[in-house]
């Protein structure tokens, strides 16, 4: 027989998949000594991100938000960090935040859609993470660094789908000493104000540790604390500048009149996505409380209020259409004898069965006289009051049904009520910078937030109220919010809360406040101030590639190929 002999290309091709499990493990194995050395690294970035997360409501620790971007910056600065390094490290960072920030998004529509939004989210820290690293060479890398994070908060809050504010900085600072800077240049400058603490304090850490291991005191060159240090003056100068001013703006002045404003938390049956479904018994509910407060005030426990301010979505049935729920309203505006801001669902034109198009507006409902000037939702809810991508969207989950068919409305966001100009910023709208300055540009004297927290929890809750709270600073205005099940409350202009309810309660609050008529500079030119924030970052990123000797190189080499065809 003859022998068997196998053609080289067939023997080479036997040594190949031989050799693919050997390289496989190979890789296996760099990747895992890469994560073992990695380990410290990791691990400060895991303890950073946590900290951002409690720094936040409902831990409310705000001092950690320092730490969390002292630590983020060790491991940035590092001469081992890579750019992609920078990446890895700032998605880490970024998804060990979001995740403990936002589980209240799983409690009701599953783990997927809060998953994928958390990713997403991260993936702006890991952009900073790479462009930090790119400057990190610069002089005074610190001051770099807080402008490129304000550059990713402000794209975070403007892309995909009109952006996520949910996660600024700034909003965890409600409670800290620094909050007086929104006053200045709204949540832009806090944000930038925090990080650059956070980002000098390491810096002057880590040079004083570099100039105590180099030995000698007379041939070690001095720690370069000089400009982290100034940094660090600045922040805390503005801080005591404007601290002063917003304290007495919580106090008021004689000047200002004074009038007396009630919001209704009526409450719903029980929480869930099935809210919708108990439309009718949450308008009664907030009816009976609003009579119940009539009561009070008859009775002189309670002050004869100018206005009332129901939640979103008090009364979910049109009342323009449905003669009931209308003459509800009108019943409670009459008890009270006073308008009433009713948050309800009214068709928009064009509606029908197939394409039930709606807005979720605020309407002006008045005594004896019924509904008057309205406030129509201009910034709708991607995901809940309307799905993009719908026919995608419904693959990741089957609650993607669920999202309404909202459509924005226009306006200036003011509505007028017993005669006084009233900014309206409903719900989502309050996490945007655009929606309350608008208003108060458009001569609101009181800022009104209605809510509906119902599908979601009191940590939520508890998250959006410090929205509100930084609002009231940045505006020099009180802010009444209204929940469908709280939490409400009433929050004076330098961030105090005067008064609030408890959460998935029936309650009432019943306030006098002050109407404001000045305008701060957060509130005249805080995109400016935002646009100068985010410029030092790009700049500095600009500054660094021409600094970049290998960088001008390529680009020099390709100008040059261009210029010999």
């Amino acid at each position: 027989m003859a022998d068997d002999v196998r053609p080289a290309a067939l023997e080479d091709d036997v040594d190949d998949v031989a050799d693919e499990p050997v390289e496989r493990r190979s890789r296996a194995k760099r990747f895992g000594h890469g994560v073992i050395d990695r380990l410290p690294q990791l691990g400060v970035v895991i303890v950073g991100g946590l900290a951002l997360c409690l720094s936040f409501p409902p831990f409310g620790w705000w001092y950690l938000a320092f730490v969390a971007f002292a630590l983020l910056s060790w491991v940035l600065t590092r001469e081992t960090t890579t750019v992609a390094g920078g990446f890895g490290y700032g998605f880490l960072f970024g998804l060990t935040f979001y995740l403990p920030l936002l589980p209240w998004i799983s409690g009701f529509v599953g783990p997927v859609p809060w998953l994928a939004l958390c990713m997403l989210e991260a993936l702006f820290p890991a952009l900073f993470g790479a462009l930090a690293v790119a400057v990190r060479r610069l002089p005074g890398w610190p001051l770099w660094f807080a402008g490129l994070w304000a550059a990713q908060e402000w794209l975070k809050s403007t892309v995909p789908f009109g952006g996520f504010p949910w996660g600024v900085v700034a909003y965890s600072q409600t409670d800290g000493p620094q909050v007086s800077l929104a006053q200045v240049g709204g949540a832009p400058l806090l944000s930038f104000a925090v990080v650059l603490i956070g980002f000098s304090v390491a810096a002057i850490t880590l040079e004083i540790v570099k100039w105590w291991r180099s030995g000698s005191t007379r041939t070690a060159r001095p720690p370069a604390v000089v400009i982290p240090g100034a940094c660090v003056t600045v922040v805390l100068l503005l801080t005591a500048l404007t601290w002063p001013q917003v304290r007495h703006s919580g106090m008021g002045a004689d000047d200002e009149q004074p009038v007396t404003v009630a919001a209704v938390q009526g409450n719903v049956p029980r929480l869930g996505l099935e809210f919708n479904a108990q439309r009718r018994a949450v308008l009664d509910n907030h009816v009976r409380e609003t009579e119940r407060l009539a009561d009070d005030v008859r009775a002189g426990r309670a002050q004869q209020p100018m206005f009332v301010i129901w939640p979103e979505n008090s009364s979910d049935i049109d009342p323009l259409a449905n003669p009931d729920a209308n003459a509800e309203i009108s019943a409670a505006a009459d008890a009270i004898d006073a308008p009433i801001l009713v948050g309800s669902v009214v068709a928009a034109p064009g509606y029908t069965r197939d394409n039930p198009v709606s807005n979720n507006s605020v309407i002006v409902w008045n005594p004896e006289t019924g509904p008057d000037e309205r406030h129509d939702k201009k910034i709708v809810q991607p995901f809940g009051e309307y799905l993009p991508w719908r026919s995608f969207f419904r693959l990741l989950s089957p609650y993607a049904d669920r999202a309404g068919y909202f459509i924005p409305g226009s306006g200036d966001g003011v509505v007028h009520a017993a005669g006084v100009p009233i900014g309206v910023a409903t719900c989502w709208e309050v996490i945007f910078d655009r929606a309350t300055r608008e208003s108060v540009r458009s001569g609101a004297q009181i800022l009104a937030v209605p809510t509906n927290n119902a599908t979601f929890d009191e940590a939520m809750s508890r998250q959006q109220l410090a929205f509100a709270r930084l609002r009231a600073v940045e505006h020099d205005r009180y802010v009444v919010v209204a929940g469908t099940t709280g939490i409400s409350a009433v929050i004076a202009p330098d961030g105090r809360e005067i008064a609030r309810t408890e959460f998935f309660e029936p309650a009432y609050l019943d306030a006098q406040v002050r109407l404001k008529t000045q305008l701060t500079a957060a509130t005249r030119w805080g995109p400016l101030v935002e646009g100068v924030l985010a410029a030092i970052g790009v700049g500095a990123l600009i500054a660094a590639m021409l600094h970049n000797g290998s960088f001008v190189r390529r680009l020099g080499m390709s100008t040059k190929g261009r210029g010999a065809k």
